[in-house]
């Protein structure tokens, strides 16, 4: 892994056929996909035979259609969390007999011990083995690949797993202070819109916390921050969520680095941002969505001033959180946020 094609192309267009066997289904994390992209529709058939996740399911009894499939022999355990919940039911691969153990330990690392996993061990051929235990009492010995396990969360508790809405608790992330407050994060997450594979420019990225959560909804992010040491939190909140290939980390400051980056669905500015960084924003294609949030007056007048010319929504919050005071409790006033939003 990864599969590599050069001794396939190697033998192209010399005249005669050639067959590559694949393990499983060769669509599905498989070589099938890789050759596709590389030669012309008409020249390769595939032959398919059920893979890894329909013998799974068929030993489970489970409907495939209502099943997550996920590749982690080749990507982080972190990959589940959107999918840990009470009741799912999810189809893994794994990388060998050793994984099926470090996955019991990380899921009762996670509060979800009470996990159901079924070890799927060769399934389809002589030596297919079935066994069954819970993550926070894993026993199995003798583990080998090929394996496959099924995890059945009917005996997980309610509150097991991340929610999937927008505003994480902060302490979820790596951060030294500077970031995006909950419940901030969900009204910016809701202003900015998310969609499926849409690219999100996030300028002045703090811990990353809004490109995470732009992430969890579907969408790619690049996440540009002008300090080193904050630069290694945003790092490490996209190893925390397995975000590697969704969520680029840029070092610079805006608007300098912003020139050679793929054009953005959507833009967050989350410090204010320069006068200079917004008349660059606004030559932007038509479309582009872009929020700012503005903690400073200076900030703040600067996005009225914007609002007055380009239009858009202008937006005024002062949060609170109850607090103890003495023998009872009071509010904690937060600093005001005015958040800007407009698509070009």
């Amino acid at each position: 892994m990864p599969f590599d094609i050069a001794p396939v192309m190697a033998h192209r267009g010399r005249g005669y056929p050639v067959v590559v066997l694949a393990s499983g289904d060769p669509f599905w994390y498989g070589a099938g996909a890789v050759l596709a992209q590389q030669l012309m529709q008409g020249e390769w058939r595939s032959f398919g035979v059920p893979g890894v996740m329909s013998l799974a399911a068929t030993r489970m009894g489970w409907r495939l259609e209502d099943t997550v499939c996920l590749g982690l022999h080749a990507q982080p355990f972190a990959h589940l969390h959107l999918h840990l919940a009470r009741g799912c039911q999810i189809i893994c691969t794994l990388r060998d007999g050793a994984a099926v153990g470090q996955l019991a330990q990380w899921l009762t690392a996670q509060g979800c011990g009470a996990m159901s996993i079924w070890c799927l061990e060769a399934l389809g051929g002589p030596r297919e083995r079935l066994r069954h235990t819970r993550a926070d009492s894993y026993d199995l010995c003798d583990v080998s690949a090929p394996v496959a396990v099924a995890l059945d969360g009917a005996s997980l508790a309610r509150d097991c797993g991340m929610s999937r809405g927008a505003g994480l608790p902060d302490d979820f992330f790596a951060h030294d202070g500077q970031i995006t407050r909950a419940p901030v994060r969900a009204l910016t997450l809701a202003a900015l819109a998310p969609r499926s594979n849409a690219l999100l420019w996030d300028i002045g990225g703090g811990s990353g916390s809004v490109s995470v959560e732009w992430c969890r909804a579907g969408g790619r992010a690049i996440t540009i921050e002008p300090r080193a040491d904050r630069l290694c939190n945003i790092k490490e909140n996209i190893d925390r969520f397995a975000l590697s290939g969704r969520m680029q980390p840029v070092h610079g400051a805006a608007p300098e680095c912003l020139a050679g980056l793929s054009p953005p669905d959507a833009v967050f500015v989350g410090g204010g941002g320069s006068a200079q960084l917004f008349t660059q924003l606004m030559q932007l294609p038509a479309g582009v969505r872009v929020v700012a949030n503005a903690v400073t007056l200076d900030s703040e007048a600067r996005l009225m001033a914007l609002y007055g010319v380009h239009g858009g929504t202008l937006l005024r919050c002062d949060l609170a959180q109850a607090a103890p005071l003495g023998r009872m409790r009071g509010w904690v006033p937060g600093r005001p946020i005015v958040q800007w939003a407009v698509t070009l």
